[in-house]
């Protein structure tokens, strides 16, 4: 009888492979010798680079990163290549960890500890690149029946004009609460005047920013909006200029604003930022993320520059870290943080700190202490790469003027080489139309940091909020935020720690400012970081539950099952905190409900001997 047939596997799998006593004596002979050749390397070779120095320039870990995946702790030889199992496809995978398309590299730990690493800088055991329960949640800014069409709503001879101030983003606000202004009033809202005079000095109005056709077109239904004041016999209608308080609720709109636009008309409010309360009703808080997310739009230069340079890094790397650095003279100057640069740097931060009349002396060390100040460039980048970011991922840096220039930039640029710009991902061509407005070139680092797999705000300024809450609507996706209060004291003993211990504390003292959803209490927090109306939650299929703002504290886990989140790790910050930077503007007879028209024509005159504090963390 012959011998019977070897019965294969279906699907195309591969046939069982025989026994180790049956391998045949070439493959062992293979299998003997590349164990013998990796044996004699590691007896010979010195150290593995200290992690924390970014450099990896060793032989031996360049060496040891291009072995194959196959590692087992029990043994010290095992830790590195990882005994052949008893079949053949097994030992194939250990000679060849390409065979599977897996690209997956050898990383070595302080301790010897090996694991998974994948080419484009993840570790296995860790997505640094997704929000785990992501899919469970989506942004919904569509409004309810109840919300009534502008057709319906909008009185004639009821006109808004707002002018904003600060930067791009402090700008972006006041204009998504102009929108909510006027729908609260029923009036036609006049396309926003961006400021041109204080600290940022942009001449740049609406349309050389963003898509003002396409902006009135898409708030149609929800406000009636024109390009150009009211006119009256062929002449512009006159406005009644006013300011209203900080945080001014609905109420308080119908009560200062209505009666002077219903006697004047036209009513202009100067200095529009953060002029409306974030306690506002469900419908509300949709008109913000209407306008927010959907409405506001760059222009096409704009955009497809911005396009250029996602392109540009994409094409270096699968995935990419745009950073918010924000560690500009000016910022550490309001910070009233010290960085330990000595008299050189007390004397010269000091200057610029004299800008400003109001701000009163800090203690640097309770700043750091306390968590408000800005990470220095080798800490961020001493955080991402304990966080298990690898030296080869590729980094956009969007900042200004670095303080100290490449010599604070050098570690973070030893940590991450491939490091990137606006300036350095374009020619001089490109570049040249957008240089002389500050806008705009915020706008390209905005549209580079919103498009990045994982985005790092290291400050708490408008840029940082904006984008932490659209990244969160469209997707939950990787925002981290540096949890600097208790990073403060890990940083300080990070000398008398191993590597292997200060990862691991990192990831501890960092859950909770990864951007997974619900970090932040619903209802809780500045509106447009956590714009917990305008999201929403599945319960499973497509079958959407509610918006997670009327939620409890719930985190869906793999099942699908609810669980309490218990405090919030994010920092809650209350109305009067939310903006790091709020002061009543308004003379005393404000408190009392009386309007103002007390403004000079031209605005860039109002408060001159205090440059607007709050700018300063505008982006």
């Amino acid at each position: 009888m012959g011998q019977p047939r070897r019965r294969g596997y279906p699907y195309g799998h591969h046939h069982r492979c025989p026994r180790r006593i049956a391998l045949p004596a070439a493959a062992l002979a293979l299998l003997f010798f590349a164990v013998s050749l990796l044996s004699v390397s590691l007896l010979s070779t010195p150290p593995l680079a200290d992690p924390r120095t970014g450099l990896g320039t060793s032989s031996s870990r360049r060496f040891l990163r291009r072995y194959p995946v196959c590692a087992d702790p029990s043994t010290r030889l095992g830790r590195l290549f990882r005994a052949a199992r008893s079949d053949c496809f097994s030992l194939f995978l250990c000679l060849s960890p390409q065979a599977n398309g897996s690209g997956g590299e050898l990383d070595v730990s302080e301790s010897g500890e090996a694991f998974i690493v994948q080419t484009h800088g993840m570790i296995e055991r860790d997505d640094l690149w997704h929000s785990k329960h992501a899919s469970n949640f989506y942004g919904c800014s569509n409004c309810s029946s109840k919300f009534l069409d502008s057709s319906v709503t909008t009185q004639p001879e009821r006109y808004l004009i707002v002018v904003t101030s600060g930067g791009l983003n402090q700008q972006r606000t006041g204009i998504i609460d102009a929108v909510v202004a006027a729908h609260i009033l029923n009036a036609t809202l006049v396309v926003p005047k961006l400021d041109q005079t204080s600290f940022w000095k942009d001449s740049s109005n609406f349309s050389e920013i963003f898509d003002m056709d396409w902006f009135i077109s898409f708030l149609a239904k929800d406000v009636k909006i024109i390009k150009e004041p009211p006119e009256k016999g062929g002449k512009a209608m006159k406005p009644y200029k006013m300011r209203v308080p900080r945080k001014c609720t609905p109420r308080c709109y119908l009560n200062r604003v209505l009666p002077a636009l219903l006697k004047k008309h036209v009513i202009r409010m100067t200095k529009y930022d953060y002029r409306l309360s974030n306690k506002l009703d469900t419908e509300l808080q949709k008109l913000r993320c209407r306008v927010n997310y959907h409405a506001l739009k760059f222009t096409d230069s704009i955009q497809e520059l911005g396009e250029k340079l996602i392109q540009r890094m994409r094409e270096r790397s699968r995935y990419f870290i745009a950073l918010h650095l924000r560690f500009e003279p000016d910022m550490l100057a309001f910070s009233g943080c010290y960085y330990g640069g000595g008299e050189k740097e007390r004397r010269e931060l000091a200057a610029i700190r004299r800008r400003w009349r109001t701000l009163h002396i800090r203690d640097p060390e309770k700043g750091r202490r306390q968590g408000r100040c800005p990470l220095t460039p080798e800490e961020v980048g001493l955080m991402l790469r304990a966080l298990g970011y690898r030296s080869d991922v590729h980094i956009y840096v969007a900042s200004g003027e670095i303080y100290g220039g490449e010599d604070t930039l050098a570690p973070l640029k030893a940590l991450f080489p491939n490091f990137h710009t606006k300036e350095t991902l374009t020619s001089q061509e490109e570049l040249a139309p957008f240089l002389k407005f500050s806008s705009r070139m915020a706008a390209i680092d905005f549209i580079v940091c919103d498009e990045s797999d994982a985005f790092v705000a290291n400050n708490i300024g408008n840029m940082a909020k904006i984008l932490a809450g659209r990244r969160r609507y469209f997707g939950h996706k990787r925002t981290i935020r540096p949890n600097a209060k208790q990073l403060y004291p890990l940083f300080m003993k990070r000398e008398n720690m191993s590597w292997d211990a200060f990862s691991a504390q990192m990831r501890t003292v960092q859950k909770g400012y990864m951007g997974e959803p619900m970090e932040i209490t619903p209802g809780r927090g500045e509106f447009h970081a956590n714009p917990a109306a305008c999201i929403c939650e599945k319960t499973g299929g497509n079958t959407v539950v509610k918006s997670i703002s009327r939620s409890n504290q719930e985190l869906v886990n793999d099942t699908g099952t609810k669980k309490a989140v218990g405090r919030p790790p994010y920092p809650v910050y209350t109305d009067e905190e939310a903006d790091g930077s709020d002061t009543e503007d308004d003379p005393e007879n404000t408190a009392r409900g009386e309007m103002i028209d007390v403004e000079p024509d031209d605005d860039s005159v109002v408060r001159q001997e205090d440059p607007e504090l709050e700018e300063i963390l505008s982006d």
